[in-house]
């Protein structure tokens, strides 16, 4: 009787944990815990982009003329969520908050020549560096960015990404924004360039960048010596590409300057300005030497870096790529490591 109970009650208590397993499995509970995590597009644009980042903000929403939101099942495509890279230096300077651009109808940005768009508040800066990539400079630029985990828009010259496109590629691979500069740095106000020139100029830059990178560049640009050229600037409205101009200079271009003078120059009007979009060289030598000191500065003075994106990435025309391409005098990129094409025989 008593071994009758048993395999009684042993078979109750096996049929009620299949049940349960059963349900479990086949139930919505069981589906969410097994499902990957995900985010909508929507939801990853508010996504850091780095461990110290808070925030995304559309800095041009009160643009006339700006399109529509996308449609609902734009929206909902699906990317899968990655955990932000942790900072190794734990008082980093770091990103505050990343701001997306929308480039349509070639905003323009710095007091220095446009006063419509003020989205900085105050203790706030924009790092930007003009005329690179170049040899030496540029890297120490970066390292001096990575070792305080923050980021930069990098403008870039054409001719210098077509000489140094693997230091653009890095530049890139950092998660700075990277800009154009005209194809030569050549002046665009001047009065002996013609329309094409200038055109030239401004199309040349974008394909050589392009070309670089591998990549299409953000639609943003900045004319050599803050010359505005107005027919260029109409055109750039046209293209979508967003005008810099900046708030304060640092003056690092000039020949007298030395590292403690980039430092001083910049923090001196930053703390009279209280913010503003910094501009910077990293040709310059002597800007790259003082780039550790100058973040060191900002963050013990309370200052926090905004990141610039684009919504977009710029279109180049087909025309001027074709021209790139075959005005290219080394191939694009090599698929052979080079001690596969060059090895020490002796010594």
């Amino acid at each position: 009787m008593r071994n009758a109970l048993g395999l009684m009650l042993a078979s109750v208590v096996s049929a009620a944990l299949i049940a349960a397993v059963w349900y479990w499995t086949s139930s919505p509970h069981a589906q969410l815990a097994s499902a990957p995590a995900t985010v909508t597009a929507a939801q990853a644009e508010r996504l850091p982009a780095a461990a110290a980042a808070e925030d995304t903000v559309d800095v041009t929403a009160a643009i006339p003329g700006k399109p529509a939101a996308p449609s609902p099942a734009a929206a909902q495509s699906v990317v899968t969520a990655q955990p932000a890279a942790p900072c190794a230096n734990p008082d980093a300077l770091g990103v505050s908050r990343v701001v997306e651009v929308d480039t349509t109808g070639g905003p323009g940005f710095g007091f220095e020549h446009f006063k419509q768009l003020d989205f900085l508040t105050d203790k706030e800066v924009v790092l930007t560096f003009d005329d690179g990539p170049w040899p030496g400079n540029t890297p120490a630029v970066l390292k001096a960015l990575a070792d305080q985990c923050t980021k930069a828009v990098f403008f870039s010259i054409g001719k210098h990404a077509t000489y140094h496109p693997e230091i653009l590629k890095q530049v890139a691979a950092a998660g700075h924004t990277v800009g154009t500069h005209t194809w030569s740095h050549a002046n665009l106000n001047s009065k002996k360039l013609t329309e094409q020139q200038v055109k030239d100029e401004i199309e040349k830059g974008f394909s050589a960048v392009k070309l670089a990178l591998g990549a299409a560049p953000a639609p943003f640009f900045r004319f050599p010596e803050l010359q505005h050229n107005p027919a260029a600037m109409a055109y750039l409205g046209q293209r979508n590409v967003a005008i810099f101009s900046c708030d304060l200079d640092s003056f690092d271009f000039r020949k007298a300057s030395t590292p403690d003078k980039v430092v001083e120059t910049v923090m001196t009007k930053l703390d009279k300005q209280g913010k503003g979009i910094i501009l910077m060289h990293d040709f310059q030598k002597h800007t790259a030497e003082a780039l550790p000191e100058l973040l060191r500065r900002l963050k013990a003075g309370g200052y926090k870096v905004v990141q610039m994106k684009a919504k977009a990435p710029l279109e180049t025309l087909a025309e001027y790529d074709e021209l790139m391409l075959k005005d290219a005098k080394v191939p694009v990129s090599s698929t052979r490591p080079v001690n596969s094409v060059v090895q020490t025989v002796s010594k």
